[in-house]
């Protein structure tokens, strides 16, 4: 569910190329739970082109979360380096609980990237557990940039290379956060790594700035924090939501359920994903 700071320049979407490049074959990921529930207006990646940027949020720590809107251009690809989370089954009931308090008393929350209301996921937990808690969320590791087919190839290799043997560790999702975009259009409901797991990410994100560095692209933003994001709402709610977040977390505390982390998964490894193709940057070893 991805915070935020300095906008930077769009390097590499101001290149022209004549040639119109065939787009990579289509990849299905399991990123974006189905659903047959209609929506006015329909999720963005129908309304796009598969290769299209489209409107993409990029969370940064200082201000609000920049939503950046990139147009299409033949032979722009879409560039995103990320962690694959998915949430073990054993904490997904007192998660469903939660979102099922936060979203009684603010129905206008959506599930991220599937756009499914979440008020219409309550009634039943195993539609809730499997559209909002069951997908595959992403750490990002670097901004969602354009990058040219010519770089492609490159811009592979490299993050291979430099992330090819990584450790394996415990990433912990500690504390309940509120992000908003920078033009202030949309707000995130996220749980974000503040303890186990950080240093490790950091570390990962610093490669993928050199890469990105390398090839002339935006690099991440500083003192990045490390999250997933499982919610969204239209416009800045983020005040109504912080105080039903810290309503309700001082609800379960005095029930004395208090737990210094909300979920523990560990880390499987590194994609990238370029367009509709997703591309496997590392391979884990175990200690």
């Amino acid at each position: 569910m991805d915070a935020l700071i300095a906008s930077y320049g769009d390097a590499s979407s101001d290149d022209s190329d004549t040639d119109t490049p065939n787009p990579p074959p289509p990849q299905t990921s399991n990123s974006q739970a189905s659903s047959t529930t209609l929506l006015p207006p329909p999720p963005l990646f129908l309304l796009e082109p598969p290769n299209s940027l489209g409107n993409m949020e990029s969370l940064q720590i200082g201000q609000a979360a920049r939503v950046r809107t990139f147009p299409h251009v033949e032979g722009n690809y879409a560039l995103h380096v990320y962690i694959p989370v998915y949430i073990p089954s054993t904490p997904k009931k007192d998660l469903a609980l939660f979102l099922k308090k936060v979203t009684s008393l603010l129905p206008s929350l959506h599930v991220v990237d599937v756009d499914v209301p979440l008020n219409s996921l309550c009634k039943d937990d195993q539609k809730l557990a499997q559209v909002a808690l069951g997908r595959e969320f992403h750490i990002s590791l670097g901004r969602t940039v354009p990058i040219r087919v010519h770089q492609i190839d490159s811009v592979v290799a490299m993050l291979r290379q430099k992330l090819q043997f990584q450790r394996r560790y415990l990433i912990d999702f500690s504390k309940w956060e509120v992000f908003v975009n920078d033009d202030h259009t949309r707000t995130f409901l996220s749980m974000e790594v503040i303890t186990g797991g950080l240093a490790e990410i950091t570390k990962q994100i610093e490669v993928v700035n050199e890469v990105y560095r390398l090839h002339n692209l935006p690099e991440f933003y500083k003192d990045p924090r490390p999250h997933i994001s499982l919610a969204w709402a239209l416009g800045d709610i983020s005040d109504s939501l912080k105080r039903i977040i810290e309503e309700e977390m001082k609800r379960v505390n005095v029930r004395g359920s208090l737990q210094k982390c909300i979920f523990t998964s560990k880390f499987s490894g590194i994609e990238c994903k370029i367009g509709q193709k997703t591309y496997k940057i590392c391979k884990v070893q175990d200690d």
